[in-house]
């Protein structure tokens, strides 16, 4: 009778050949769209070595740039970046300095 493992990685993020989370999802959709590419590219009849030679390099920057992105910013790096965008820089408060300090009269 075959014996099986438990599954102990319940609650850790999905990793696979060194890549985490959302790297995962990039890495995967970017490939899939430079074979869309490829295909629509070898379709509209461009010569296939261009082809080929357009796909392997569009891949295989990708790869470079998942990666370094990956080991750059960690697992949850991106994120953090985009979450910048949305806070701002500096507050301004116009206000006059004793009208902060006036109590209202109601």
């Amino acid at each position: 009778m075959a014996e099986y493992s438990i599954n102990k990685g319940i609650g850790r993020t999905v990793e696979y050949k060194g890549l985490k989370a959302q790297y995962l999802f990039i890495f995967a959709g970017g490939l899939i769209a430079d074979f869309i590419v490829f295909v629509i590219m070898y379709m509209c009849g461009v010569a296939q070595w261009v082809c080929i030679g357009f796909g392997a390099m569009c891949a295989s920057i990708l790869v470079w740039l998942t990666f370094h992105l990956n080991t750059k910013y960690g697992q949850y790096g991106l994120m953090k970046l985009a979450a910048v965008k949305y806070h701002p820089r500096y507050i301004i408060n116009r206000l006059r300095v004793n009208r902060l300090i006036r109590v209202r009269k109601q």
